[in-house]
């Protein structure tokens, strides 16, 4: 268990402090009782958020991004290395940058399960936020104006090497000229899922592991439904419920998946901590039996 205390907005509230009051809801303990091996390594270096535009980039606490992502990179790394399966706590989804290059590093060629209410695949420069949160996965996936301290630690994703599970931002991404992924890369929305979604979830990870990919798997909680998820920032109509990401993770999380992300619970609307105890009951079921990586 890695904590990654990042928030794009250039903050050290909000999502920042989702690894914190997910320990306080008693999420080490709930591992333990299915995974007594499972360590909790801390939380890693996040640097000093700033909520200013980078003139260059046009992304918000650009330094922090950077901090955070060469030392999740570095965790990540060791972690695997080691034969261990990482479950990192965000904060925000760009922690993923810094999880997956950890990963390649260990490994090699990495694939992604992307599980998302949103692509997040915006140019940095068309972000009405500015916050990497709106662009990690095209990040990933494009080359972008970047400075080379952060260039140099990002993952390089083929688009044949990804899956997004979830998306439900299109119209905003057509009103705002913004291209859509899904012509780039395997993508399902939320309507195709419903119901049913262990399926393509099994045909995608069938194909990585036919194709000697092992692969990560990303939780973004703004997939489910704002009444199944209120917690997030940036709710939107439609999405995923509970059952829906379930039997995503559970066929996600098999032999060939190397590590999960878990990002953007917002403490701050959750006052009475069921979302929390809500996510440390997920995880604790979907981690129950974690691959071998030994």
């Amino acid at each position: 268990m890695i904590g990654a205390p990042f928030n794009s907005a250039g903050t050290t509230g909000g999502v920042a402090n989702a690894p914190a009051e997910l320990r306080e809801a008693g999420l080490l303990g709930a591992l333990r009782t299915r995974r007594p091996d499972v360590r909790d390594l801390g939380d890693i270096e996040v640097g000093t958020p700033r909520p200013t535009r980078d003139p260059a980039s046009a992304l918000l606490s650009q330094e922090s991004l950077t901090v955070t992502t060469t030392s999740l990179r570095t965790a990540v790394l060791e972690t695997v290395a080691a034969g261990e399966f990482p479950l990192v706590l965000g904060g925000d989804c760009p922690v993923l940058l810094g999880a997956l290059r950890g990963a390649e590093d260990a490994l090699g060629d990495v694939a992604l399960v992307f599980v998302d209410g949103h692509e997040d695949a915006w140019p940095p420069d068309h972000s009405t936020t500015g916050e990497a949160a709106d662009c990690e996965l095209g990040l990933m996936l494009a080359p972008a104006d970047l400075p080379a301290e952060l260039a140099v630690q990002l993952p390089t994703l083929d688009p044949t090497r990804v899956v997004a599970l979830g998306p439900r931002d299109a119209a905003e991404l057509h009103a705002a000229d913004v291209p859509s992924l899904v012509s780039t890369i395997a993508l399902l929305t939320d309507r195709e899922l419903r119901g049913k979604s262990a399926v393509p979830t099994e045909v995608a990870v069938g194909r990585f592991r036919r194709r000697g990919y092992p692969w990560w798997l990303h939780v973004d909680l703004d997939v489910l439904t704002t009444a199944a998820m209120p917690a997030v920032d940036y709710p939107q109509p439609g999405g995923l419920d509970w059952p829906d990401l379930v039997a995503i993770t559970g066929a996600a999380i098999q032999p060939g998946c190397v590590g999960m992300t878990l990002t953007i619970f917002n403490p701050e609307l959750d006052a009475d901590g069921r979302q929390a105890q809500r996510i440390v009951s997920y995880l604790a079921d979907a981690l129950a039996e974690t691959p071998d990586m030994a």
